[in-house]
């Protein structure tokens, strides 16, 4: 059995393993047939020589990163474990560019490759499609680019809307009118908006209209200018909805549209609106379309495992 043995040198082994060797807990599950032993300010590896070159080369990566960025949690440990370069898993130069700062001076950026790479397409288009499963950061991005462009007086106000399509409940028995009724699916905007407003001016500028929370129904017959707008969980568009909406677009206005395809609760035999898009308007100059995965879930680890084991069994069906 061969032996490799890395020195930490100018890192802090306590940082660096995690509390409780977290980190190395996690580096054990990655590589089972490698037996990894942390003591002190020295790592053992005892392995296969091919398994531990691509250990050690590994292993640089997250300690390169830990240096330039003095941190190191399970999902950057994971994204590092699961990409081949530095190029898929760090941000170009410039990714520290804070997009938003929040409520208690929480710094919103853009963490992951196609989280900077969505910011990118939305400078260079007016219309972005951004595609992927849940805890991406879709939503809570595009809500910060919009809460940017308000700030800077790109554009007079931000409106944000989804279909109202039930996800096995109905609206019908829930209690209250229909803002009340409403109100539960439009929370994870609600959610977003208030890391980044304050909840007083966040109030005002609903009251003012500066800031519009509303289903897709209101959208019909409107031309929206001077305004940046989001569409939260198209994939529960129909043909007819998505059209009306792509078709509300006025000067000085950007959109964005996000959803999950593997996540449609339309009736069967009912086309999703994003699926359609996603394919009519792959060609057009000015459109830019970006597909988010499970590197760059930054919700709890689960997650990425939960969306790993469902995509499994749905490509056996």
């Amino acid at each position: 059995m061969n032996e490799l043995i890395l020195e930490l040198t100018e890192i802090s082994p306590s940082e660096l393993f995690g509390h409780q060797n977290s980190n190395i807990n996690l580096l054990k599950k990655y590589y089972p047939k490698l037996k990894i032993v942390a003591r002190g300010n020295r790592l053992t590896v005892f392995g296969d020589e091919e398994m531990l070159e691509e250990f050690d080369k590994k292993f640089s990566m997250l300690m390169d990163h830990f240096v330039k960025y003095n941190k190191l949690d399970e999902n950057v440990i994971e994204r590092i474990l699961t990409s081949e370069s530095s190029a898929e898993y760090e941000t170009p130069e410039g990714s520290g560019e804070v997009l938003v700062h929040g409520v208690g001076g929480k710094q919103v950026k853009a963490i992951t490759v196609n989280q900077r790479r969505l910011v990118d397409l939305m400078r260079k288009n007016d219309m972005v499609f951004a595609v992927g499963p849940a805890g991406t950061g879709k939503t809570y991005t595009g809500v910060a680019l919009a809460v940017k462009a308000l700030k800077e007086k790109q554009v007079k106000r931000i409106i944000l809307t989804r279909p109202a399509v039930e996800a096995g409940e109905n609206l019908g028995f829930l209690p209250g009118d229909l803002k009340e009724k409403l109100d539960p699916y439009m929370q994870p905007l609600y959610d977003a908006l208030r890391d980044m407003i304050p909840h007083e001016k966040l109030e005002s500028y609903i009251e003012k209209g500066v800031v519009q929370i509303a289903p897709m129904a209101f959208m019909r017959g409107r031309t929206l200018d001077n305004a940046f707008v989001i569409l939260d969980e198209a994939q529960n568009t129909t043909h007819a909805q998505m059209k009306m909406f792509l078709t509300r677009m006025g000067k000085n206005a950007k959109f964005m549209i996000t959803g999950d395809p593997g996540q449609i609760d339309l009736p069967r035999r009912v086309i999703s609106g994003l699926k359609e898009a996603l394919l009519v308007l792959k060609d057009v100059k000015g459109v830019g379309m970006i597909y988010l995965d499970d590197k760059d879930v930054i919700r709890h680890r689960l997650v990425k495992e939960v969306i790993a084991a469902y995509k499994a069994i749905e490509n056996v069906e």
